[in-house]
């Protein structure tokens, strides 16, 4: 079997995938990934090899001027047909939200066989969704290192005002241009220093989930995800003054980060509790109680609160009677009351109706997760020693770069912090750090520490 955490990304996408010792097989639809000065002068020939004749190319107002003139200018000259559509310019950020994609599906061509996304969060998901939802391909020309989405066959959307993963295929192809991606804003090359900082924290839960749930996990692709954080803390020093081998390691992390998304199959490899913190501050300015920042800012914020988090679990002797009273003082109805005043009217709604099908706050699944804390809470204190850096080294580094660290630093408050901590196990069934802290009966006294 091979050890992917030593193979280069290329190798990595292999059409036939990967057996693994984990009992899955793992694969990825990305075929082609291309990094480095001039990779856009590959677009053509790539387009050949995928046989793909007549793309369908998206930006907007933003990403046309830095690389979709290009784009066109490139398929133009390479003879290739082509229809495109650039989103308006708007008083606000696009939202990935039904009213985007819809958008998308009305302007298509159908004369056009691919989606070609010139962009990178918002543009590149709502792409792949409507590439699924047409039955296409999608491929990306990335205009900045910013996220982790890029190669992942998931989607962060807002359905119905809720954030939601949407599972889809991911791009056949990524081109990412050094040239074009060093000319990125300099927020967006923090929001992608964020958004790969944070994988400390979803290894660590991943693990954790593992010994408490028993949840799927493979040590192949936790490892991938390590080698590609390794080689990102090195280079992090020049990512500021853009120098080449930073910003090619922020975007090869990234895109490292998706494909071991698509070989578990799931978010974990790349997305935990600092994931939520945003999702959470996302909703609030959705309701306009919040003022947004990139994702990957609020990303880093958040992967600075659950650092924090961890500096105190570390010394935590879990409790069963206070697990135990906790979980009998429980009351379903001041928890339904507190979704309505965190998310809102429409989507408390939808999650009490989806805590129905999951059953988080039942008895009976807390008694036997509080059982599991407590027989491997040293295991558990174990993974948290291999798995995160001290609290001051992260802040050292992403101190230096300029990184926001607190939730002043962009606009919000301390509450913000604690009403985030406390919704976050309630939006998805996934066992987070605050879900381990509300089994054992300390969710609301670690409020305090952020």
């Amino acid at each position: 079997m091979e050890d992917f955490a030593t193979l280069a990304i290329q190798e990595l996408l292999h059409p036939e995938g990967f057996d693994c010792a984990c009992g899955r097989h793992h694969g990825t639809g990305l075929r082609h990934f291309i990094l480095g000065n001039g990779a856009l002068e590959q677009l053509p020939r790539v387009l050949q090899t995928m046989s793909i004749r007549r793309p369908f190319v998206v930006s907007d107002s933003h990403t046309d001027p830095v690389a979709g003139e290009k784009v066109r200018m490139l398929l133009l000259a390479a003879a290739i047909p082509f229809a495109s559509y650039r989103y308006p310019p708007r008083p606000h950020a696009i939202e990935p939200d039904e009213a985007a994609v819809g958008a998308l599906c009305m302007a298509f061509d159908p004369a056009c066989d691919a989606l070609l996304a010139v962009g990178s969060g918002v543009i590149n998901d709502c792409c792949k969704v409507a590439a699924h939802a047409l039955g296409r391909p999608s491929l990306v020309v990335a205009t900045a290192p910013s996220m982790d989405g890029y190669a992942s066959d998931n989607a962060s959307m807002i359905q119905n005002r809720v954030k939601v993963s949407l599972y889809n295929a991911c791009p056949v192809a990524i081109i990412a241009d050094t040239s074009i991606l060093r000319q990125a804003p300099e927020a967006m090359l923090m929001a992608g220093l964020g958004d790969m900082l944070a994988k400390y924290v979803s290894l660590c839960e991943w693990r954790i989930s593992h010994l408490v749930t028993e949840e799927y996990y493979c040590p192949q692709v936790a490892a991938l995800v390590r080698g590609a954080l390794s080689r990102v803390r090195e280079y992090a020093p020049g990512l500021m003054r853009r120098e080449g081998a930073a910003i090619d390691s922020v975007m090869e992390g990234l895109v490292m980060s998706g494909v071991a998304m698509s070989f578990a199959g799931i978010s974990r490899p790349a997305s935990g509790l600092e994931h939520y913190f945003s999702h959470l501050w996302e909703m609030k300015a959705l309701r306009g109680l919040a003022q947004p920042s990139l994702h990957g800012i609020q990303v880093g914020v958040g992967t600075c609160l659950t650092l924090k988090l961890y500096e105190h679990i570390r010394q935590l002797t879990p409790s069963r009677a206070k697990a135990e009273a906790a979980i009998r003082a429980f009351s379903p109805a001041a928890w339904e009351r507190d979704l309505h005043t965190l998310f809102g009217e429409d989507a408390a709604q939808k999650l009490i109706a989806q805590e129905a099908v999951e059953k988080k706050n039942d008895p009976q699944k807390h008694a036997l997760r509080l059982q599991r804390l407590l027989e491997h809470w040293e295991d558990i204190r174990q993974i948290i020693r291999e798995e995160l850096p001290p609290l001051a080294e992260i802040v050292t580094l992403m101190q230096g770069l300029g990184l926001p660290l607190k939730p002043e630093d962009i606009g919000l408050t301390p509450r913000d912090a604690a009403e985030a901590l406390l919704g976050s196990r309630s939006i998805r069934d996934k066992y987070l750090t605050s879900s381990m802290l509300w089994d054992l009966g300390e969710l609301e006294d670690f409020t305090a520490y952020v």
